[in-house]
């Protein structure tokens, strides 16, 4: 299986999407590592386009939650309908049932819809009246936050943000990327445009393979020297848990694939640390208060862990 399959995915996107390759890259390494990502940006930056374009481009099936206070677990999941004239139970998917889900504003739902979201995210597979259903393979789910308006919301706790393989920011674009959006959006529909590149089926072989990808011993100690610099850090109350270390390594192997390697390299953990981990970490309350980020934090550490040599 060819991993430059990748490529032509993001490609792909980025005729539709103007600019924003970094974004495309992670989010396409988030897909290849099996995790998820949380998109944390202000309305129109293109979320759900890019969401679009990544469905249209693997052929999968594409699904969208609003999320609003009174969305119900149930709403996210589907649920049993008894029919009378059969007297059976059918049941009716919800979106979960979906190759991509874009989960937009997350964060503006009671926390017992979020958890049933979560859920599915980790377990892969769904319980309906005492009936497991697996989800759709593959199954990945972008979840977004409006960081400008939060009253009314229900922020998501540490231990739920800790699901998430990936926190990445679009940003806005650059004035010459601004006049593209213009020019590609004046006449036409760029979406409409698109069509696969890959199978669901063969996406899902290359996460297999991605699996493969190698991981040396002191690329390991590296992984492990940036997490325990974390838990040791006076600025921070909790550090990154095992599933930053595992997150790190999985996403070391899907970046090391689209580069065409079949070996992870020190360079692909450091530059994947700020999005795999930033999300993880707890900062004490005094240093929220100094202006302190947890990107500022990250920086240092990597400044400070010697780099691993004899890969």
């Amino acid at each position: 299986m060819d991993f430059s399959l990748c490529n032509k995915i993001m490609n792909n996107i980025s005729r539709v999407v103007v600019g924003k390759k970094e974004s495309i890259e992670l989010i396409l390494v988030a897909l290849l590592a099996e995790g998820h990502i949380l998109l944390e940006d202000v309305p129109g930056q293109g979320k759900t386009l890019l969401a679009k374009s990544l469905a249209r481009s693997i052929d999968g099936i594409y699904k969208r939650i609003q999320f609003t206070p009174d969305l119900l677990p149930s709403d996210i999941t589907g649920f049993n309908i008894y029919n009378q004239k059969t007297g059976v139970f059918s049941f009716q998917p919800g979106p979960v049932m979906s190759n991509i889900l874009l989960a937009d504003e997350i964060n503006r739902t009671i926390p017992r819809t979020q958890s049933s979201l979560l859920e599915s995210m980790e377990e892969r597979h769904i319980t309906i009246d005492g009936n497991t259903m697996e989800l759709p393979h593959p199954f990945f789910v972008i979840a977004t936050q409006n960081p400008i308006e939060q009253e009314g919301t229900f922020p998501l706790p540490e231990a739920q943000l800790d699901r998430f393989l990936l926190k990445i920011n679009l940003g806005y674009p650059e004035k010459s990327e601004e006049i593209e959006i213009m020019n590609r959006f004046q006449q036409d529909d760029p979406l409409a445009n698109i069509s696969a590149v890959i199978s669901p089926e063969q996406l899902t072989m290359l996460q297999k393979l991605r699996r493969t990808i190698k991981v040396s011993d002191p690329v390991k100690e590296y992984i492990a020297d940036i997490i325990a610099a974390t838990r040791d850090n006076s600025f921070l109350k909790y550090g990154a848990s095992p599933r930053g270390s595992l997150g790190l390594m999985r996403s070391g192997q899907a970046l090391a694939a689209l580069r065409g390697r079949d070996y992870v390299l020190p360079d692909d953990i450091k530059k994947l640390v700020p999005p795999v981990i930033s999300h993880r970490l707890i900062l004490r309350d005094d240093v929220r208060i100094k202006g302190l980020t947890a990107e500022n934090i990250i920086s240092e550490i990597l400044d400070r862990v010697p780099v691993a040599v004899g890969i």
